[in-house]
């Protein structure tokens, strides 16, 4: 459903240890990295997500009811991705556990990495 995500940092070395533990714990290897300047995970083919500074050059900012959703296909990833960003300089926006609102099988968690910007994983799964 979508190429690439891109979010702004203005700290590599925390959002690199944040990421590489997020990501990883997601399943989603290190593509390629330019030190101070790109984080990139995913594959080339597939679904990818960037880690920039801003092409103006300005200072990222987080956007105001923006976030990216990760999809698992276990509940046991959720929780494992919430305590992975809360371990690596992330900030709880919402616990692991079901959210019936959305629909009955949603299992979620909502972070912030440490620039700010607001990022989940989801399970859709009942027995997952």
């Amino acid at each position: 459903m979508f190429s690439h995500v891109t979010l702004g940092s203005n700290d590599f070395a925390k959002a690199e240890k944040f990421y590489d533990a997020v990501m990883g714990v997601l399943g989603h290897p290190v593509m390629f990295k330019a030190p101070g300047s790109v984080l990139a995970y995913g594959t080339p083919t597939g679904e990818k997500l960037f880690i920039l500074r801003p092409f103006d050059q300005k200072e990222a900012r987080p956007g105001n009811g923006v976030h990216a959703a990760f999809k698992v296909d276990k509940r046991a990833i959720v929780d494992a991705f919430h305590a992975a960003a809360l371990a690596n300089g992330g900030s709880d926006e919402g616990a692991p556990g079901p959210r019936p609102q959305y629909h009955p099988n949603y299992y979620g968690a909502y972070v912030r990495d440490p620039d700010g910007n607001k990022i989940q994983a989801v399970c859709h799964r009942s027995n997952g």
